[in-house]
């Protein structure tokens, strides 16, 4: 089976070819820092090839929903070394999905704070979720051009206290409608200045992260995550085809470790203007790096796609939440156990920690 093959990417060598993805989970405290249970949650997990963690902000600014775990202060790097130490322990390998919200936010988990954006414009049809209930989208503060620098510089300084926390690598998370996405979509991004206007210029934004990032840690522990036809957030593109035909040719040129593609989510339907081909056949042909693909995949289609030739990982989300021993399951064609979706955001060791291994 190709997915239990081992492999390399970057600096690492892997056990298998299945990644845990990034899930966002609401265990942190009010500090941003994990809890022990978190660390037992990424250790009972580390039979994954890779895991990649729950997105984490890389600075106070970047929160954007409440109890999300952070890594820009020593109390949040203190608890996640204690993560890392142990997913080690137990023969695994972690990178930390770096994490800025941009507008997918809201003031009363900012302490007061309006989130910020490339441009003033709003989430429309969709609330967000607060430690007050779900509330509408605000309007977002437009950036100008010495915060979106501050920025950059925050995700090498986040990049660098994920070595320090004894993280494998990181990757940057540009995708899911977060301010990577947002800079680089036509719908939420109107700047006239340097970052905004035509593809190269929307594109920006992520090349000047990425090269931020590459240049702290090393090329061989940096990875980035795209969604190209993933609507969430009013992220809309003009010419999704040619955005990211352009972004991924330019990465190529930074010669890094990974990219992990998020393909269509079934809930979100298709816009009517996107092209209706497979995101890995569309655009993997174009990575000259390790590609990882994400979204949906089963033991079967998975094992499918890697014999395709284009993706060298897969990626699965809720079946490794519900499944910490998920490659011994596929080796042994075993039952699956089922994802509480009631437990997915928030809440202690039930739906967390508590699944059953064979």
């Amino acid at each position: 089976m190709k997915l239990l093959e081992q492999t390399q990417l970057g600096r690492l060598s892997l056990k298998n070819r299945m990644v845990m993805s990034a899930m966002t989970r609401n265990r942190a405290d009010e500090n941003g820092v994990v809890h022990d249970m978190t660390v037992t949650y990424y250790k009972q997990r580390a039979t994954a090839g890779l895991i990649i963690t729950e997105a984490i902000n890389i600075s106070e600014g970047a929160i954007g929903s409440p109890l999300t775990p952070g890594i820009y202060t020593q109390a949040q790097i203190d608890a996640w070394k204690k993560v890392t130490k142990a997913v080690h322990q137990a023969d695994g390998k972690i990178v930390a999905q770096l994490w800025h919200t941009g507008r997918i936010g809201h003031s009363v988990d900012r302490k007061g704070v309006v989130p910020v954006a490339p441009s003033a414009i709003a989430i429309r049809g969709a609330q967000h979720f607060t430690s007050q209930g779900l509330k509408d989208y605000e309007v977002p503060r437009a950036l100008d051009l010495s915060e979106i620098k501050e920025i950059i510089n925050d995700y090498g300084k986040a990049a660098s206290n994920a070595m320090e926390a004894g993280f494998d690598g990181v990757e940057v998370h540009a995708a899911n409608g977060y301010l990577p996405h947002q800079f680089l979509s036509d719908s939420a991004n109107h700047r006239k200045d340097e970052y905004g206007g035509s593809i190269e210029n929307r594109c920006q934004f992520v090349l000047d992260v990425m090269k931020e990032v590459v240049h702290t840690i090393g090329r061989d522990r940096v990875g980035i995550k795209i969604s190209p036809l993933h609507p969430y957030g009013n992220m809309v593109f003009d010419d999704p085809k040619a955005t990211f035909m352009y972004l991924l040719n330019e990465l190529n040129t930074l010669d890094f470790a990974f990219v992990e593609i998020m393909k269509k989510n079934p809930m979100f339907p298709l816009l009517d203007h996107y092209p209706q081909e497979d995101e890995i056949e569309l655009w993997g042909s174009l990575i000259k790096t390790k590609l990882i693909a994400n979204t949906s995949y089963t033991k079967e289609n998975a094992e499918m796609e890697l014999k395709k030739g284009i993706a060298d990982l897969i990626s699965f989300g809720s079946m490794f939440l519900a499944n910490p021993d998920l490659p011994k399951r596929f080796r042994l064609d075993a039952e699956l156990n089922h994802p509480d979706q009631n437990t997915f955001f928030g809440g202690n060791e039930k739906g967390y920690i508590d699944y059953p291994t064979l």
